[in-house]
């Protein structure tokens, strides 16, 4: 079947840039699509690149969706190739969507709520609690050890009872820093685990942390699309893979693939709108075993009238 297609491009500032190891980014900026079949009928979808995760460059996005001519059918979307997963996965969400009007946020979800860097953390974390978050994740690997573990220290002290804290390093850490790390958490209840400590070349030095350790670890680079999430569960890992679906591609091979493997998984956001996130909401929903906090606690880095304008522009498009 062949759709029309139309898109715009969307720009969102962050409220304070969001720092990792990775650099410092400022704005997000994807690509919202609609699909509309011969009935009339309408599917969103959203394109988010995150090109340090492996994923296309928007530029390379953009310029997919402007030589489409503003019509694609069912096997050209299934034909985009694995170089942009995050179209892949932009253009089968909308399809899906077509088909099924009523994809909305799951209710009675918890979220991991992400705090900023440094000592602002510290202070922080009262506004996700007060909404309700229990989970609350913090990047380090950002800057100095020493500074980041005295900062941890305050942190822990001040965080309420009934909380876990994850901790981010997005492979920012050395195998010395990573075992600094690692004696530290084992000694507290509430790290629930430390998100890819090491960079994703050193799959096999994390699976010894893994053994070796009783802190948590979890995959996130690591597990940027499909072929490496099928990778490392060949390679033996058996942790936690934090998954970032609006960049790994077809949603339909996410959904088979978690179905084949028994995995511990934790879905995480890309920092979408509202049309993504829902979707990927209504996967977590589906394929989390696990009573873990999706990684969508994210709100709060936005200015929530820059989301309401993009569905409003949705609306008249």
């Amino acid at each position: 079947m062949s759709y029309s297609l139309k898109f715009f491009t969307y720009e969102r500032s962050f409220i304070q840039p969001l720092k990792t190891s990775h650099g410092i980014w400022k704005v997000r900026k994807g690509i919202i699509i609609k699909l509309t079949d011969r009935f009339q009928n309408v599917g969103w979808g959203e394109i988010a690149p995150l090109p340090w995760f492996g994923s296309e460059m928007l530029e390379e996005a953009l310029l997919f969706c402007q030589s489409l001519n503003c019509q694609i059918t069912s096997t050209q979307i299934r034909d985009i190739p694995d170089s942009l997963p995050a179209c892949q996965f932009g253009f089968e969400a909308a399809l899906i969507t077509l088909n099924n009007t009523n994809i909305k946020s799951p209710i009675n979800q918890s979220f991991c709520y992400l705090l900023p860097t440094g000592k602002t953390a510290l202070s922080q974390f009262q506004l996700g609690y007060q909404q309700g978050c229990k989970t609350f994740k913090w990047k380090i690997g950002v800057s100095s050890l020493d500074r980041e573990i005295k900062i941890f220290k305050q942190l822990i002290t001040l965080l309420p009872n009934d909380t876990n804290l994850r901790l981010d390093a997005n492979g920012g850490l050395n195998f010395q820093e990573a075992e600094t790390w690692l004696k530290i958490t084992d000694q507290l209840e509430m790290i629930e685990f430390i998100e890819q400590p090491l960079p994703p070349n050193k799959l096999d030095k994390m699976i010894d942390l893994n053994i070796n350790y009783k802190t948590a670890l979890a995959l996130d680079e690591s597990v940027a699309n499909l072929r490496q999430l099928k990778d490392c569960y060949q390679q033996g890992w058996r942790g936690i893979f934090v998954m970032k679906p609006a960049i790994m591609g077809f949603p339909s091979d996410l959904r088979q693939l978690c179905k084949t493997y028994s995995m511990d998984l934790v879905f995480s956001s890309v920092f979408e709108t509202s049309i993504g996130r829902n979707f990927v909401l209504n996967l977590a929903a589906e394929l989390m075993t696990s009573d873990r906090a999706v990684g969508f606690g994210v709100k709060d880095w936005f200015n929530d009238d820059k989301n309401a304008e993009i569905e409003s522009l949705c609306q008249n498009f």
